[in-house]
């Protein structure tokens, strides 16, 4: 996917570990892991804002758009999914 998500980064950067941030955000440390390893689908508004809260960042700062990863996805289908 051509999203990647840079929670390590963060967590690393703020001293925290997996475990403190899934007891500040109320969510398992199994769905934190998901999203962490980049094997999520999809992310709530909700679960995006109150993770920014608890690393004091932006969307931004947790989402990195690559484009060259997204070569392989047929834009045209993902066009027509959105008719």
């Amino acid at each position: 996917m051509a999203i990647l998500v840079k929670l390590d980064d963060l967590l690393w950067e703020r001293r925290m570990t997996l475990t403190e941030l899934a007891e500040q955000v109320g969510m398992t440390l199994a769905n934190l892991s998901i999203l962490k390893t980049g094997k999520a689908r999809a992310i709530r508004f909700s679960t995006l804002a109150a993770i920014c809260e608890a690393l004091s960042c932006q969307p931004g700062d947790l989402l990195r758009y690559e484009p060259e990863q997204a070569e392989g996805v047929n834009r045209r289908t993902h066009q027509e999914s959105f008719k």
